[in-house]
């Protein structure tokens, strides 16, 4: 079994303390994707993507891992153009189950703006890389939207690392 520690770390915000786990720094105002340290042998969870076309892709997503990092690891096409750095709504994702979007944290006011500049915007809308998995999310399906708004380069999708 793997313990997690928790180291605080220094914040930009005044008044908004941070804290390092594993390779994620949180807050109360956001998640922002640091390098991976997700043990390749580690827990997994199902998690189904459904394609524009409707076809489904169920993937094992190794928990700890963001939802973006998931759909890229296993070719789905999920754009990501900031590579999860809250900069743009192109990993936007709709949690077809209300239960499993229910489970998810809050999201902070930095995805809330991004996620205003979605295409094909829901009440369950999210953007994949702000999507940790986590064991209580086993089974949770995903549709991937019609189409993106990439405003820094239009028609070009950037190959994941």
């Amino acid at each position: 079994r793997r313990t997690r520690t928790w180291t605080k770390v220094r914040s930009s915000r005044r008044n908004t303390p941070t804290y390092r786990i594993n390779s994620y720094a949180y807050s109360n105002l956001q998640i922002h994707r640091q390098h991976s340290t997700v043990k390749k042998d580690g827990p997994t969870v199902k998690v189904t993507f459904v394609n524009k076309d409707d076809t489904e892709i169920t993937v094992d997503a190794p928990v700890g891992e963001n939802i973006l990092e998931v759909a890229h690891q296993n070719g789905i096409d999920l754009e990501g153009a900031c590579e999860a750095s809250l900069a743009c709504s192109t990993c936007h994702v709709v949690v077809l189950d209300q239960s499993y979007f229910d489970k998810l944290p809050e999201p902070c006011d930095e995805e809330n703006d991004m996620l205003d500049l979605a295409f094909g915007l829901t009440e369950t809308s999210r953007l994949g890389c702000q999507i940790i998995v986590k064991p209580e999310l086993e089974g949770m399906r995903l549709q991937l939207p019609a189409a993106t708004r990439n405003y820094y380069v239009d028609g070009h999708k950037p190959k994941p690392h």
